[in-house]
């Protein structure tokens, strides 16, 4: 699989210009939506529970949503194959219009976990296709900036999230919150068929991959599962558990004719299944924004709001690296940046573990944002390049689609796996804040650095990849 990229790279003038301009609202506004309602959620949640009662399923909001991106990410291929683009998105922004407006009107705990279950397929669909469709909706010039925007909308998301969710919440209108969600799903869904190019729809019946869904969404509830439960053993029981469902989902890939994940991921000498697990690794850093909050509350005494925005330093830097990024070219830079992201990643999240103190004063609070932001910078540094192999590791248009919306079910089932980790670090710790704190960073970096020799297998094996069906970059 060639891993090259173009020469001269098109300005992010061409990508937001007129004529690409639509498709990328559509592709970056379905990611978005999906990126921004989970942490939303999670900050309406008190309200929410205030309101309707049902404490004891707090939880499982997170849990069910997850899930449900989680199922719909992995049907992505198959939806786009029977539907087509514009059909296919009409029908995950259908679903998330429908479960967000829901969710306003629950007038239960039970309702509102129903709605935001069917709230989560639309997001996972839209996730799914936000990679999936860039090969059809952008020339291949545009790839790269394409991923580029798709991977910034998941950190865009964890930073508008908490902080519309809190805004939100500060006034008790939590289900104005998710009205908007539906008024935002429904205006995008409204210029679908006007900005999307057509693909055509096929005749005969798609099969789903019922093994390898029914294993790997086992594996995102165990892991789930595993975020909710009380006690260091049963967390790690509960890891445990996921960890052996999808090793049972990758050897049931590997002898299925019905797959989610394309057939050169399982071939000997193919890079591919290192650029997943890169990615896979770089997600897995995300889960610790949901402990930087309680860091910064205990350990700093920050107010909550302030330490949210302080915790989306990770977010930020993710955002805003990509643009630089995503102009970088020539084949050495590239296998460079997909090395050194995990790295830097890796490096600040170390860092970070070694500035923690109890009652920590407030420059040393201000160091913090920096170190954060050079962790996320690992993130935008590598993970464009990275979404770009994945697209383009296959010639075959059906196999081409299903490569592309794998990353976001890599994405979504590693940032949950990070969470349920960090949280048996936490438990690990006992009553000690500070402890807590070392743990989660210090076990998160030592996770992700492990991306770095993943992505230079990855680097290696791609000058021999037997299954280098076309190039990563074409003209147009």
């Amino acid at each position: 699989m060639s891993l090259t990229s173009p020469s001269a790279p098109p300005a992010w003038r061409e990508l937001l210009g007129r004529e690409y301009l639509g498709a990328a609202i559509v592709l970056a506004g379905g990611v978005l939506v999906g990126a921004i309602t989970i942490y939303l959620a999670a900050s309406l949640l008190p309200t929410a529970v205030a309101d309707l009662g049902g404490g004891s399923f707090y939880a499982w909001n997170m849990t069910v949503y997850l899930v449900a991106m989680v199922i719909t990410t992995m049907l992505t291929s198959r939806l786009l194959s029977r539907w087509g683009n514009v059909g296919a998105y009409l029908l995950g922004f259908a679903m998330f219009t429908a479960g967000s407006l829901a969710c306003a009107l629950s007038p239960a705990m039970a309702m509102l976990l129903v709605s935001r279950g069917v709230q989560g397929l639309g997001a996972g669909l839209l996730s799914g296709l936000g990679f999936a469709v860039i090969r059809s909706a952008l020339p291949a010039r545009l790839w790269t900036r394409g991923a580029a925007l798709m991977s910034a909308m998941y950190g865009v998301g964890n930073f508008a999230g908490p902080a519309l969710g809190g805004l939100f919440a500060q006034f008790g209108s939590w289900r104005l919150a998710f009205g908007l969600m539906a008024v935002i799903g429904a205006g995008c869904g409204a210029i679908v068929p006007r900005v999307l190019p057509r693909s055509e729809r096929g005749d005969t019946r798609v099969p789903i991959p019922a093994g390898s869904l029914l294993l790997v969404t086992a594996a995102a509830g165990a892991v789930s599962m595993a975020g909710v439960v009380v006690g260091t053993l049963a967390k790690a029981a509960g890891i445990g558990v996921a960890l052996l469902l999808v090793a049972g989902f990758v050897v049931h890939e590997r002898r299925s004719e019905l797959r989610v994940f394309p057939r050169t991921t399982y071939q000997r000498g193919s890079s591919l299944k290192w650029v997943y697990l890169t990615l896979g690794l770089l997600a897995f850093g995300v889960a610790v924004e949901s402990f930087l909050p309680l860091f910064g509350q205990r350990l700093a005494g920050l107010p909550p709001l302030v330490a949210g925005f302080f915790a989306a330093a990770i977010s930020f830097g993710w955002s805003v690296t990509q643009i630089g990024s995503s102009s970088v070219t020539g084949e050495r830079a590239v296998r460079r940046l997909r090395v050194l992201g995990p790295v830097l990643l890796a490096l600040g999240l170390l860092v970070q573990g070694l500035l923690q103190r109890e009652d920590t004063p407030i420059w040393l609070v201000l160091v913090w944002v920096p170190v954060l932001f050079v962790a996320g910078a690992g993130i935008g540094l590598a993970y464009p390049h990275l979404s770009v192999a994945a697209m383009s590791s296959v010639s075959d248009p059906a196999e081409g689609g299903r490569a592309a919306a794998a990353i976001a079910t890599v994405t979504s089932l590693s940032i949950a796996f990070g969470t349920a980790v960090a949280g048996v670090l936490v438990n690990l710790a006992g009553a000690s804040m500070l402890e807590a704190a070392r743990y989660v960073l210090f076990g998160l970096a030592i996770i992700c650095a492990i991306g770095a020799l993943t992505a230079h297998t990855a680097n290696r094996t791609s000058r021999t990849d037997p299954a280098d069906q076309a190039p990563l970059h074409q003209g147009s």
